[in-house]
């Protein structure tokens, strides 16, 4: 079921500030899909979805061989019958200010902060189109 990005129900928004563990599909190099547990978070008003890595890792080297334009990408997250999938356009960032507002959003959603990590940084998601079902 689709929902609307510019209003989507409260209940959709409540589920995306509930703490759970979530997955990322980025597209391989040879065109396939890479699917990692991850922890995201959503920011319905920038209609963004953030997570925090490494820069090695290799969900931000897909993101990164895609190009400036970015990568296509889904984040997921269900429990019982609940489900919520964001869709949409995905780019690594590495600014300072933008690698600490993802640290501090993370913390709020998921009730501890990461260890520092100078690698940090931040692979953010223009959301595009939002399913589920809770």
């Amino acid at each position: 079921m689709a929902h609307d990005l510019r209003d989507p129900a409260p209940e959709y928004l409540d589920f995306w500030r509930e703490r759970h563990v979530c997955t990322l599909t980025t597209p391989r190099p040879d065109g396939g899909p890479h699917v990692v547990p991850v922890c995201v978070t959503y920011d319905h008003e920038a209609g963004l979805a953030r997570i925090i890595t490494r820069g090695g890792s290799a969900k931000a080297a897909h993101v990164r061989a895609a190009g400036p334009d970015g990568a296509m990408v889904a984040v997921c997250q269900f429990e019982g019958k609940r489900w919520a999938t964001l869709e949409g356009v995905a780019v690594v960032r590495t600014e300072a200010e933008r690698v600490a507002d993802a640290v501090a959003r993370h913390s709020e959603r998921y009730g501890r902060t990461p260890a520092p990590n100078p690698e940090r940084v931040v692979i953010e998601i223009t959301v595009t189109r939002a399913l589920g079902r809770v």
